[in-house]
């Protein structure tokens, strides 16, 4: 088994941490076999319809202690680009508050109308609406280009997968026909470095534990990351892997028996 000796960890939360509301068995505990070690531990997410804040929240009330800084989401990830590359633009957003949210703490203007926009932004929307969709239909029309949080066709949730936003993205970019232009979540360079920036670490000096072989496992592959693959959410045994993990836990509850084996250390 490969060593992770790493002094940085990134860490996935749906299908990893979290299934649903629901804290994975050992999770917590994995995570604090982490801590204990003093390891760096950034915890990364395609989630774009969550704010830090609410992911903090969310990791609080599990028993899982972590800052802010410390978690980096597609939404955030996404905020923080528009503010540095177009400062002057106007968004309209299908989405959620999360979204909305990181978008007002970088200082990104919103929108009055659809077709004031200069962006769409479209991420996970789980209450979303004919009016939600119809309003988003009308600023990519009218020439809005469109931002993707991620394009995830699914996500796990306590009853089973559930929809994510490569639906409301296809939605769109069908009737609209259009394409999105940027898709911002993992496995995108935009996310690995923003995660690496708030660990202070390079690459090379990080590993990412993950559900996915699409997201987690290709960024660890494409950016020199060691990788993780948990069998808790996307993947199963004997899929197809394009980007082969470095170790395959049957869960993330599992590091904590590789830390008394000394392979973390």
């Amino acid at each position: 088994m490969a060593n992770l000796d790493t002094p940085g960890f990134l860490i996935d939360l749906d299908g990893t941490v979290f299934r649903g509301q629901e804290l994975i068995d050992g999770a917590k505990e994995a995570i604090h076999t982490l801590q204990a070690l003093n390891k760096n531990i950034v915890f990364l997410s395609n989630r774009g319809n969550m704010s830090r804040a609410m992911c903090r929240k969310k990791l609080l009330g599990a028993g899982i202690v972590t800052d802010e800084r410390n978690i980096v989401l597609s939404s955030s990830v996404t905020a923080a680009f528009l503010k540095k590359q177009y400062p002057s633009s106007q968004v309209w957003v299908l989405g959620e508050k999360g979204l909305i949210d990181e978008l007002a703490l970088a200082g990104v203007a919103l929108a009055a109308e659809p077709k004031a926009a200069d962006w769409l932004i479209i991420s996970l929307h789980e209450t979303v609406t004919y009016k939600d969709l119809n309003l988003a239909f009308q600023a990519a029309s009218s020439g809005a280009r469109i931002i993707a949080t991620n394009r995830d066709r699914s996500f796990p949730k306590e009853d089973g997968h559930a929809i994510d936003v490569a639906g409301m993205l296809g939605a769109i970019e069908a009737a609209a026909g259009t394409r999105a232009e940027l898709v911002i979540g993992k496995p995108s360079w935009l996310m690995a470095e923003a995660a690496c920036e708030a660990l202070g670490l390079t690459p090379g000096e990080c590993a990412i534990i993950g559900d996915s072989l699409e997201s987690d496992i290709a960024m660890g592959r494409l950016y020199g990351m060691r990788s993780v693959l948990v069998l808790t959410g996307s993947s199963k045994l004997g899929e197809h892997r394009l980007y082969e993990p470095d170790i395959v836990l049957n869960s993330i509850k599992d590091l904590t028996e590789l830390a008394k084996e000394g392979i973390l250390l």
